[in-house]
């Protein structure tokens, strides 16, 4: 078979619950779609200290608009998170909502030079909303997370939590440059003492 009848095999699974087939739209530059969809999160989805779990519950609201270049989507996400305080290291529980916007350009148009590396592309009429929703919403993301604005964190000494402590709470200690100092003049006290 010639190099140039070879036809690009699609990677994107239609099968995916973050795929959406745009073939309704069709190519008319104005035609609109609207759509609301609960997907599985898919794994990873998070930074070090809070992240959604995977296969919690992702709420889409998704706006699909047709234009000269291809299939502009704009929406909102929805998602539960879970994670630990920076902190305190306590379990926390919250939510994230980030809006995104992307245009999908048709894979016939921006060729060659004017093709931008980074630009997300349709295949054939399918589009894969991950890539935007996981930039979205990983971004959003808090790297140090708070169970609470005024978390007083850990004791550095004994690692005791602190919002748990009493309030006198404290340890005395000598830096270990003083400490010869600090035994010289203990040896003074006891010597006057007596």
């Amino acid at each position: 078979m010639p190099n140039g009848s070879r036809k690009n095999l699609s990677r994107i699974d239609p099968r995916d619950p973050f795929v959406i087939d745009t073939y309704a739209l069709g190519r008319r530059p104005g035609s609109m779609r609207e759509d609301s969809c609960t997907v599985p999160a898919p794994a990873n989805l998070g930074v070090e200290m809070v992240g959604v779990p995977t296969d919690a519950d992702v709420e889409l609201d998704i706006r699909l608009e047709a234009v000269m270049e291809g299939v502009l989507i704009t929406g909102t996400a929805r998602a539960p998170l879970s994670g630990e305080c920076a902190r305190c290291l306590d379990p926390l529980t919250s939510s994230i909502e980030v809006d995104f916007q992307e245009l999908y350009v048709y894979s016939d148009t921006r060729s060659g030079e004017s093709a931008e590396e980074d630009e997300h592309r349709l295949e054939g009429d399918f589009i894969d909303l991950e890539p935007v929703i996981r930039d979205a919403m990983v971004l959003a993301l808090p790297l140090s997370p708070l169970c609470q604005d005024d978390c007083p964190g850990l004791c550095s000494v004994c690692g005791v939590r602190l919002a748990d402590a009493e309030p006198e709470h404290n340890h005395d200690a000598v830096d270990p440059r003083w400490a010869a100092l600090q035994g010289m003049l203990d040896q003074r006290q006891e010597d006057q003492e007596s």
